[in-house]
């Protein structure tokens, strides 16, 4: 991939200078591309030069509402991210946007992150900075021949003191280069005292799930979609969303 095919407006999403996804409604849903790999996924069609992209053609097609397109990974991340959240403020319009794919190049950073939850509480790492207050899932980086669950395993107990065990990857989250993996995980025993653990001057703090939609917390895009998985039903396979987010104050329902 050439220097001007990785240019991008911040630095963090890639963006194909040469292609462009489009947005076309029909009746009030979007229209889609199915992925019949094994991923599962959707599309948004490719236009390279207003021409069709080949490896579209061969797909399908569905037309999904909004709550519906929520749920789903939807490719290529990044041009996703902000198609959704024009549609849940208001402000889609049908048209060509910029192809913007994270996946596209290798990640900086791989992060592994512990969902911990008890009595319809998450636990959650507290960081006061600055007189601000924001919140991050447990986890950290994967170390070099390292599996995720190890990871995640690992920096549960390093920054918790909680023995845990992974059950299976509910998110995948790309932001500024990095790549985190978020896992539903099992522990045991009892939060140690904040002095003793490693967490750059965080703290350990048990959160309602209820309250997560309007908690600072990243990765804000899981903010609101946890308390839903834990009231219904989570995913049987990752869910994949770009987080292009800064402002953890900020309402999030895409």
């Amino acid at each position: 991939m050439t220097d001007a095919s990785r240019t991008t407006d911040d630095g963090a999403r890639p963006v194909d200078s040469g292609a462009a996804a489009q947005v076309l409604f029909d009746g009030g849903r979007l229209v889609l591309l199915d992925d019949p790999g094994e991923h599962g996924s959707y599309h948004l069609p490719r236009i390279d030069g207003g021409a069709r992209h080949p490896a579209s053609a061969r797909s399908g097609s569905s037309a999904l509402s909004l709550d519906e397109a929520l749920w789903c990974s939807v490719r290529p991340l990044g041009t996703a991210e902000h198609v959704l959240r024009a549609w849940a403020t208001g402000t889609a319009a049908p048209g060509p946007v910029p192809w913007e794919d994270p996946e596209s190049v290798a990640p900086v950073r791989v992060r592994a992150g512990a969902i911990v939850i008890r009595e319809a509480q998450m636990l959650l790492i507290r960081f006061d900075e600055k007189g601000r207050t924001h919140y991050e899932i447990p986890g950290g980086g994967v170390e070099p021949g390292e599996t995720l669950t190890e990871a995640v395993v690992r920096e549960l107990r390093e920054e918790t003191a909680l023995e845990g065990t992974a059950r299976h990857e509910v998110a995948r989250v790309w932001k500024d280069g990095r790549r985190e993996h978020y896992f539903r995980v099992d522990a045991t025993g009892e939060v140690g005292a904040p002095e003793h653990l490693d967490n750059y001057g965080g703290a350990p703090a048990w959160m309602p799930l209820d309250r997560l939609p309007d908690t600072p917390l990243w990765p804000r895009r899981l903010a609101w979609r946890i308390p839903r998985w834990h009231r219904t039903a989570w995913p049987g396979r990752p869910l994949e969303l770009a987080d292009s987010i800064d402002d953890l104050d900020a309402w999030c329902g895409w």
